[in-house]
């Protein structure tokens, strides 16, 4: 008799026993989860166990666990390798952040104040829309942009529900409001410029832009723009003394 007909027939008689013993593979699982050395201790089984390979054809176990191994590797690699480029994102736009903050700092007017931020916006960061609008009531032409609140509740009211940030895909109204520019597509990052003294009084607000519709999302991070909206309340609040 050949090696393999002696193989099925001793599982033909192990599984008749078991019927009597009531072993299954319920049983088995239990023992291996709770026995998790078997192998080690029995390592010739490992050339009786083989699992289906997704070709059709029959592997052994330790292939199939280097196969599981390799998988999880690449898995894990490819996690490494979106954690470092995240890192390096953040990393640079620290360092943007902190260029940004510098400059506002030497701001001696509410004019140059709007004039770093917008130039930094589109050089420094590279967005392609940017916006800082500061509440008044009504539109005056003094070097910065300046609106009155019921316009801007009128046209993006919808956007600020309890002055927090917004970050997602706009409609073309909202788009060419906000940046002034004829955008069809986009999204924005929308952050309030809240000052905190003032129980949380919004000033106006800031915003940067993409011509891709994915760009922000909800996933996306205000952290750097919500400390540039904190830079900004301050400085108004300085500037703003210092010419009344």
């Amino acid at each position: 008799m050949s090696a393999s007909k002696k193989r099925e027939a001793a599982v033909k008689i192990a599984a008749e026993q078991n019927s009597d013993t009531g072993l299954n593979d319920e049983n088995v699982r239990e023992y291996l989860k709770n026995h998790d050395d078997f192998l080690q201790r029995y390592p010739d089984m490992l050339d009786y166990l083989h699992v289906s390979h997704a070709s059709g054809s029959a592997i052994s176990l330790v292939e199939k666990q280097v196969s599981v191994l390799r998988e999880r590797n690449t898995e894990i690699r490819q996690r490494l390798k979106t954690l470092t480029a995240n890192a390096k994102d953040n990393d640079m736009l620290y360092e943007q952040t902190r260029a940004l903050v510098l400059k506002l700092l030497d701001a001696d007017s509410v004019e140059a104040l709007y004039s770093i931020f917008m130039a930094s916006m589109k050089d420094d960061f590279q967005a392609d829309f940017a916006s800082l609008i500061l509440y008044a009531d009504t539109s005056k032409n003094e070097g910065w942009r300046t609106e009155p609140r019921a316009v801007v509740k009128k046209q993006i009211g919808s956007l600020f529900r309890g002055h927090k940030p917004v970050c997602g895909t706009l409609r073309t109204q909202e788009l060419n409001f906000l940046f002034a520019e004829e955008a069809e597509i986009g999204s924005a990052a929308i952050m309030p410029l809240a000052d905190k003294s003032a129980e949380g009084e919004s000033l106006g607000l800031i915003a940067v832009g993409s011509a891709n519709a994915n760009h922000y999302s909800n996933a996306v991070g205000t952290l750097f723009l919500s400390h540039i909206a904190d830079v900004v309340v301050k400085l108004l609040a300085r500037l703003n003394s210092e010419r009344d």
